[in-house]
């Protein structure tokens, strides 16, 4: 039995490999398995909800901007154009806006990495991303801008072009408002729905609002 090596032993007898010989611990596995998981979870969360509000916002301010200029003038091209020309500036506003916001918030977090020695201590921590929250941002912008601008661009009656796009804009509002409530784990996403949408008509009214004076064709 002297005479035995300590591989000898451990296959022929495995429960008595200590614990630190081990390399295969299920405990071990699983932890690190929860942890990449969860950095997964963590990041896609981050530029997700980059991205929900982008759309969002692409969304409604692009539809309350046609509205605007439709209320002043019944040009198909000038509301189509001055569309598009807030489409593209508000998606480098949202880029330009979430690079710099999710930067300052990186650069925080680290700072507050470094003064309590979370580097030291191996724990895995996910920091934000400012190159892909900008991006999803400014993508997201211009996929909800698209949303208003396709029935404007299209359809040539004035009156026709103003309902369609209310009526597709609020049931994209709806959707986004649902969306985000349930991605963000709320219990309630039907309420939030109703919040965004009720929003939503007020930005629109009271952009068609002022902006109706200005119609110099109803004037005359």
């Amino acid at each position: 039995m002297a005479s035995q090596t300590l591989q000898q032993i451990c296959c022929e007898q495995p429960n008595m490999v200590p614990n630190n010989l081990k390399t295969n611990d299920p405990k071990s596995t699983q932890a690190t398995s929860t942890n990449d998981e969860v950095e997964v979870v963590v990041e896609r969360a981050q530029w997700l909800r980059a991205a929900v509000l982008g759309a969002n916002d692409g969304l409604l301010s692009t539809t309350s901007l046609l509205l605007g200029v439709g209320a002043a003038k019944t040009d198909r091209w000038s509301m189509s154009l001055a569309g598009l020309a807030g489409a593209l500036a508000g998606s480098c506003s949202m880029a330009v806006g979430e690079f710099v916001s999710v930067s300052t918030q990186r650069d925080i977090e680290e700072k507050l990495i470094v003064s309590g020695g979370g580097e030291e201590s191996g724990v895995s921590i996910v920091l934000p991303n400012p190159h892909k929250a900008a991006a999803a941002s400014a993508l997201a912008f211009l996929s909800g801008s698209v949303v208003p601008l396709i029935p404007a661009a299209l359809i040539g009656d004035h009156v026709t072009s103003v309902v369609v796009i209310v009526a597709v804009a609020t049931l994209a509002l709806a959707m986004f408002g649902w969306g985000g409530a349930r991605f963000g784990g709320s219990s309630r996403p039907k309420v939030s729905a109703v919040r965004v949408v009720v929003g939503g008509w007020l930005a629109m009214a009271v952009t068609y609002g002022l902006l109706k004076p200005f119609d110099r064709h109803h004037g005359n």
